[in-house]
């Protein structure tokens, strides 16, 4: 099959604005992406609505793609993004231009999910939370959980921990239960891909604020890869704090 990564990046954010234009370790985030991702794809581009990060991307070597400032979601700017590109591509993997850390195993494990004979229609990541996570790490709303079926296949996201366990103290839930933390990082064949994105907006999705509930209750099929990997994602200036302190550890 063959495939190609999109790093969907946008100038304004609400709690960190430039973020991709921000430096850690000397390069930007976005350079450190779009070379993470290149460990395991041999086409990448980055998707902005912004010239100042394509300029960025363009004096570091990078391919840059100009998409529509009107996306709601990093899927919709790849849509646009692939539509511009072309290349007989069959599968687009969206990668979060916030993670610079992200690794070539967790895209590996992404694209095996389409080295079977089930026709995977999207595919996305999960890590096992440890049998000591804590109930504070749990229940962070901004870390959703999910509900993976014995064939490998999402079954539910949520912000909430899921499942309740009934008559088990809540600090004691991780232990004898393996509960999923949801790793940012999608996968779609390219025919699916203009299909979800031509969906309205379902009532799933806006409870949560999760697009992929919107597939779910549109009866798309989700394959889930598992990651042992650790990484860290940048939403705010004291996200990248930590990621230059986990760098200095030469961990990145």
């Amino acid at each position: 099959m063959k495939f190609v990564g999109i790093i969907p990046a946008r100038y304004a954010s609400t709690r960190f604005p430039g973020k991709p234009l921000a430096t850690l370790g000397g390069k930007s985030v976005i350079q450190r992406v779009y070379e993470q991702a290149s460990q395991a794809l041999e086409q990448v581009y980055v998707a902005t609505d912004d010239e100042r990060i394509q300029a960025a991307v363009e004096a570091f070597g990078g391919k840059v793609v100009m998409t529509s400032s009107n996306h709601r979601s990093g899927t919709d700017r790849c849509q646009e993004a692939i539509g511009k590109i072309g290349g007989g591509f069959d599968v687009v993997i969206n990668i979060q231009g916030d993670e610079p850390f992200v690794q070539a195993s967790q895209l590996e494990s992404l694209m095996a999910c389409f080295d079977n004979e089930r026709m995977t229609e999207i595919a996305t990541l999960v890590k096992p939370f440890p049998a000591n996570a804590t109930w504070d790490e749990l229940e962070n709303p901004n870390t959703p959980k999910v509900i993976v079926s014995q064939e490998g296949l999402a079954l539910c996201f949520s912000r909430s921990v899921i499942p309740y366990r009934r008559g088990v103290d809540k600090q004691a839930w991780a232990q004898g239960h393996t509960y999923y933390k949801h790793i940012g990082l999608y996968a779609y064949r390219v025919e699916i891909l203009e299909e979800i994105t031509a969906l309205p907006q379902s009532s799933l999705e806006l409870a949560e604020s999760l697009e992929q509930l919107r597939w779910l209750e549109n009866g798309f099929l989700i394959a889930v890869g598992v990651t042992d990997v650790d990484t860290i994602g940048i939403d705010t200036p004291e996200d990248l704090k930590r990621a230059e302190e986990f760098l200095k550890k030469g961990k990145g």
